[in-house]
């Protein structure tokens, strides 16, 4: 695992990088799930370079009142929508009664019009029993990926390997003990977003995310 502050060219870049370490270490049979939208073009390259199949794991953060980008947990797809809370930031900010009822329905609402969209009327590929490469475009606090990782677990994976471009050391460490390995190419000593790390980190779009989607499912390269 690198320190230094490795600076990407975009998103697919990233990805095929990433693809190298992963292919050395990853278990037989993978499932490669990405969060999307930009854990989706990451993972497009490592499934491509495995020869794996491409799932997204839809996950939507419960942010606090007035201040979304401070998770207060996050909304996870499934076979039921599951909300994992965390404990502490709950009782630090003391949200209204109604507040995260209320947060948890939008988001459910918008993880329904996701699935929707990213796999029509497609049955999700199960990760139960399978070794899952869980991917995203890099990691600030955690938060989101620990959510995911609590409801792959949930949900029965055999194993989980994390896989990430760029990530805070802090957050590498607490993540840790949650899965079987981890690949972080860059844990830069002074994180300050994970954006600042590529050249290129423009917002992806949810139609390069569908035409990733079937580029995967009909096994064409990028």
């Amino acid at each position: 695992m690198f320190t230094g502050p490795v600076f990407f060219e975009d998103r697919a870049d990233a990805g095929r990088r990433l693809a190298l370490a992963v292919a050395a270490v990853v278990p037989p049979a993978p499932l490669v799930m990405a969060l999307p939208r930009g854990g989706v073009p990451v993972a497009f390259e490592i499934a491509m370079h495995l020869d794996a199949p491409l799932e997204v794991l839809i996950v939507r953060k419960i942010g606090a009142p007035g201040h979304q980008e401070f998770g207060l947990g996050a909304l996870v797809d499934g076979d039921e929508a599951e909300l994992v809370l965390n404990p502490e930031a709950v009782r630090l900010v003391r949200p209204a009664r109604d507040y995260i009822a209320a947060e948890t329905e939008r988001q459910r609402e918008e993880i329904a019009r996701r699935r929707v969209l990213y796999r029509g009327d497609r049955e999700p590929l199960s990760p139960k029993g399978r070794n899952v490469v869980l991917v995203d475009d890099g990691i600030a606090t955690g938060g989101t990926i620990r959510a995911a990782i609590q409801a792959l677990r949930r949900a029965g994976v055999r194993s989980l390997l994390l896989a990430v471009p760029v990530a805070p050391a802090s957050a590498i460490a607490s993540l840790r003990p949650l899965v079987e390995a981890i690949v972080c190419l860059s844990t830069p000593a002074f994180f300050r977003a994970v954006g600042l790390h590529y050249r290129d980190f423009e917002q992806t779009s949810d139609a390069e995310v569908m035409a990733l989607l079937r580029k995967a499912r009909y096994g064409e390269g990028a």
